[in-house]
C-alpha cells in the first residue's frame, strides 16, 4: 500500500459500536432475566469521594440500569480501613444477587488494592483483575477479560476480521491493559511484540507492526510518522494537556500524524472510552449465566 493510497485513516467509532452492543446486551439480559427469575445484578464500589471516580460510578450504575441489570453501588469514606473493604467484598461474594463486584480503582492511600482485587470471587471479577482470571487468559481457557483489551479487541475483529498472522505491538505492559492485551492477541494469532520504558528502537518497532495498541499514558509519545502504513492504531491513552489556553484530550498517538499512514485509527475521546464501559456490562451478563449454569450468549 503507497501512501497516495491511504491519505486519510478510518476512524474508528468506539461509541457507535459500544451502542450497537448495548443493544445485544440489553435483549440477552431481558431473556436471563426471564429464565433466571431475576436480573443480572453489578456490584460497584468506591472507596472516599474522588470526583473522577463518583462520576464513573454512576454512569456505570445508570448503564446499568439502562441495559436492564440490578446495580448495587456502595461508597465507603475515606477513612475506611483495610478489613472494613475486605469485610464489604466477602458480603458481596456471598449475594446471590450479585454477579459482577467491582471494586473502583485507585484506591485511598494506605489500602492495599492487590489483596482486595485477589479476595474478589473470580467467577465475579468482572474487571478481570484477578490472578486466577490472568492464569486463564494466559492458559487460554475461559475466564473473565479485563474490560479495555477486551473493548480493544472487539473494535479490532470489527475493523480487520480476522487477525490471525498480523505483527502487533502493544505499547505498555500494565495489568490493567497492556499485559492481557498481549494476551488476546496471542490468542487470535498474532505475532506480538511487547514494548515498554526500555524498549530499544521503538520507533522501529512500531513501523513494524500490522496493529499498534498504545496503552502508555504519555500525551502524543507515538509519532504520526512512526507508524507503518495501512496499520491499524488503536489508542487507550487519555491525557489532558492545555492547547490555546484550553485543556483537551489527548491519546498517546499523535492523532493527525498517524490519520495519514494509518488505515484506521481510534479518536480520543470517543474510540476506546466507550468500549470500557460496555465490556464491563458484557462481563457482568458472561457472569450471571455461569453463576446460573446457563450457556453464555455470543454478543462480540
Amino acid at each position: 500500500m503507497n501512501a497516495a493510497a491511504n491519505v486519510t485513516a478510518k476512524v474508528i467509532d468506539g461509541r457507535a459500536f459500544a451502542d450497537r452492543l448495548g443493544t445485544r446486551i440489553a435483549v440477552a439480559a431481558r431473556d436471563f432475566a426471564a429464565r433466571a427469575g431475576r436480573a443480572p445484578g453489578l456490584a460497584v464500589v468506591l472507596v472516599g469521594t474522588d470526583p473522577a471516580s463518583e462520576v464513573y460510578v454512576r454512569s456505570k450504575g445508570r448503564m446499568a440500569r439502562k441495559l436492564g441489570m440490578e446495580s448495587f453501588e456502595h461508597v465507603l469514606p475515606e477513612t475506611a480501613s483495610q478489613d472494613q473493604l475486605m469485610a464489604l467484598v466477602a458480603r458481596l461474594n456471598a449475594d446471590a444477587a450479585v454477579d459482577g463486584i467491582l471494586v473502583q480503582l485507585p484506591l485511598p492511600k494506605g489500602l492495599d488494592s492487590l489483596a482486595v482485587i485477589e479476595a474478589i470471587d473470580p467467577a465475579k471479577d468482572v474487571d478481570g483483575l484477578h490472578p486466577i482470571n490472568a492464569g486463564y487468559l494466559a492458559s487460554g481457557l475461559p475466564g473473565l477479560v479485563s474490560c479495555t483489551p477486551y473493548g480493544c479487541l472487539m473494535l479490532l475483529r470489527d475493523s480487520l476480521g480476522s487477525l490471525a498472522g498480523l505483527d502487533a505491538i502493544v505499547v505498555g505492559r500494565s495489568i490493567l491493559v497492556g499485559k492481557p492485551m498481549a494476551q488476546l492477541l496471542l490468542a487470535e494469532n498474532c505475532t506480538v511484540t511487547m514494548a515498554h520504558s526500555r524498549t530499544q528502537d521503538l520507533p522501529g518497532k512500531i513501523g513494524r507492526a500490522d496493529i499498534v495498541v498504545a496503552a502508555v499514558g504519555a500525551p502524543e509519545m507515538i509519532r504520526g510518522d512512526w507508524i507503518k502504513l495501512g496499520a491499524t492504531v488503536i489508542d487507550v491513552g487519555t491525557s489532558r494537556v492545555e492547547q490555546g489556553g484550553k485543556m483537551r484530550l489527548v491519546g498517546d498517538v499523535d492523532f493527525a500524524g498517524a490519520s495519514l499512514r494509518a488505515r484506521a485509527i481510534t479518536p480520543v475521546p470517543g474510540g476506546v472510552g466507550p468500549m470500557t464501559i460496555m465490556t464491563l456490562m458484557h462481563n457482568t451478563l458472561i457472569a450471571a449465566h455461569r453463576r446460573a449454569g446457563m450457556p453464555v450468549p455470543n454478543l462480540s
